[in-house]
């Protein structure tokens, strides 16, 4: 379950993207990358043969790697974007507390990064979410709100929340300080394949949100 508005059948064309995503660069994510040293981990790189063996049958000499954010904290890499996120607000502006809406990873990572800054959390998440995603939010100290089954409900259940509180918004999504936190993922990818002398032909990436 994604709170991304579906994709269109239309191919990707760089002039549907919002302006400010057109502005962003590898100098951009750099600085993501220091604001959150530390309260992330760089996840190793792995080749995985019986992967290649899968992707190449006929026996070619494909290389495949993983960046392994299953050993992220929370087990995702949105726990880099919520970090990088909620780390640039104004000390003022996050101590009045943080708030999002999503269907799972993000929650948990928004729920993290607020208890490490030490402010306030208020999470709306949908009615049939993971009993262990809802119980981990839980655990990390934020407030879940339930609210209906579809992305507009959560959104306005984080609107009303915000209204009430005056805490921040932490969009799931088509943030730049989302997308920067996101994208350290692939530097230190980047960084680990020039360091083993591989010359990447492809990097294949999941497109989601929430």
């Amino acid at each position: 379950m994604s709170d991304a508005p579906s994709p269109s059948n239309d191919a990707y064309r760089p002039e549907d993207a919002p302006a400010w995503a057109l502005r962003l660069g590898s100098a951009d994510v750099a600085k993501a990358a220091a604001r959150i040293s530390g309260r992330v981990i760089a996840t190793p790189t792995l080749r995985v043969p019986r992967l290649e063996a899968l992707a190449s049958p006929t026996g070619g000499d494909l290389e495949l790697f993983l960046k392994a954010e299953n050993m992220q904290r929370i087990g995702a890499f949105k726990a880099r974007g919520a970090m990088h996120a909620v780390g640039r607000l104004e000390p003022d502006v996050r101590a009045r507390g943080v708030i999002t809406f999503s269907s799972g990873n993000h929650a948990q990572a928004v729920a993290l990064a607020a208890r490490d800054f030490g402010v306030p959390a208020w999470i709306a998440m949908p009615v049939d979410a993971p009993k262990v995603k809802l119980a981990v939010v839980r655990e990390l100290g934020a407030e879940v709100v339930l609210a209906g089954t579809t992305s507009d409900d959560r959104r306005a259940a984080a609107e009303e929340i915000q209204a009430r509180t005056g805490g921040a918004m932490i969009q799931p999504f088509d943030h730049p300080d989302i997308v920067c936190g996101q994208g350290t993922a692939t530097a230190e990818l980047l960084v680990a394949a020039r360091e083993a002398g591989v010359s990447l032909d492809a990097i294949i990436v999941p497109v989601g949100g929430g």
